[in-house]
């Protein structure tokens, strides 16, 4: 029966990391252009590679190496709003991103540079796209408290009691709120079968600039950089470059059917790697293949997903969105202000950011990256030479 321990965990992992951010994944597609069929495509294919590339590399390295969708890439995705070119060139940029996933696996010096960005640069880049997305809560809160306040209140309570369920419950709240609202006959007359629809991708320089490098580098930097740490928490030490081709490649075969990228799972790792799926550690890819079973299932529900989300009042799908991602927003921000250095750069690349602004058609999250880039390079050139930083002011969270 020990078989069970780490089925139930892979289903378990596929359930929450599922419900807890596709609305997300939906919101993302359909802003920067993909109409009701493109997202349920796109969402499906998601699925679909997260189940092909959790198989192969959990019977490949024989490690739970859980895999997901890009949670920060949606959430860039509705901060960048419309792409000049519409969806097909939101596709070529998810290409795009995915051929850059292959050779930073496949060229090692294309990772180094990579790893270059401050680490406060980049985490502050993450922070100011999620920013409108989790003060999205409050605003559904003003706009239609009928329908936010229980969801809110469910969200809270869950995350009191019942942490790892509280974004599932507070969907499942929002699903209780729009049927009662009136929309329910029209919910269960919503299409169960698959939807798969192909869009011929299309090049676009705003695109290529504004999304495909953003969302490279914040799948990087908020999804395989801490995904692969919270497998090393648990000592598995997975073969990097292996798995950057591998999702890179799935990436690259979803990004037709309007999928925006597949990666390291970060937040749901640790439910397939850790000790609750096995005992014994070399069993535990196990789990990583009943995830891939357990989405490819979901997959299949895409349609009513999408329907769903359509049925919705938009700032509710956002709000929910938005609490999901409460928790990464935090993370952000600590790395990006915790240390001294660069801490400048930092609030300029969040700030830039959160401001939403777009020049040449490119979007907020570029001109962030490269506002703190320029701050740290200003930085490093008015410093006189030899001249050692100056002490780091004392941390008044720290000294309480």
């Amino acid at each position: 029966m020990r078989i069970l321990q780490p089925v139930s965990a892979g289903l378990v992992s596929a359930i929450v990391g599922f419900a807890s951010a596709f609305t997300i994944v939906l919101a993302g597609l359909r802003a920067v252009g993909a109409d009701q069929r493109q997202a349920a495509s796109g969402l499906l294919a998601l699925c679909l590679g997260i189940a092909v590339a959790a198989v192969l590399l959990a019977l490949r390295y024989r490690m739970p190496i859980a895999i997901a969708w890009s949670t920060p890439g949606a959430a860039l995705l509705v901060a960048t709003g419309p792409v000049a070119g519409g969806f097909p060139a939101a596709v070529g940029a998810f290409l795009v991103c995915a051929a850059l996933t292959v050779l930073a696996g496949a060229v090692p010096w294309l990772a180094r540079l990579i790893a270059a960005i401050p680490r406060q640069v980049a985490a502050a880049m993450l922070a100011g796209v999620l920013v409108p997305l989790c003060t999205a809560p409050v605003q559904a809160l003003i706009d239609i408290p009928r329908l936010a306040v229980p969801v809110t209140l469910t969200w809270a309570l869950l995350m009191r009691f019942a942490r790892s369920w509280a974004v599932p419950g507070a969907l499942a709240a929002a699903i209780v709120a729009i049927a009662v609202g009136g929309t329910g006959p029209a919910l269960s007359a919503a299409s169960l079968r698959p939807v798969i629809e192909l869009t011929p991708p299309a090049f676009t320089v705003p695109a290529l600039v504004g999304l495909a490098v953003p969302l490279f580098l914040v799948t990087m930097a908020g999804q395989n950089v801490p995904g692969a740490a919270v497998l090393a928490t648990f000592g598995y030490q997975p073969p990097l470059r292996g798995v950057l081709v591998t999702t890179g490649l799935v990436s690259a075969a979803a990004a037709p059917f309007g999928g925006h990228a597949v990666n390291l799972a970060a937040i749901t790792a640790a439910l397939t790697a850790g000790p609750e799926a096995h005992p014994d550690p070399a069993r535990r890819w196990i789990a990583t293949v009943a995830l891939g079973g357990g989405q490819l299932v979901l997959g299949l529900g895409a349609g009513l997903a999408a329907a769903l989300v359509l049925l919705s009042p938009p700032v509710l799908v956002i709000a929910v969105a938005g609490l999901a991602l409460l928790p990464a927003l935090a993370a952000a921000l600590a790395n990006a202000v915790t240390e001294q250095e660069n801490r400048e750069a930092a609030v300029i690349t969040f700030v830039v950011t959160a401001a939403g602004l777009s020049i040449l058609g490119i979007g907020s999250a570029f001109w962030g990256l490269v506002s703190g880039i320029v701050a740290l390079l200003l930085k490093r050139r008015v410093r006189p030479a030899g001249t050692a930083d100056e002490p780091a002011a004392p941390d008044p969270v720290a000294a309480r």
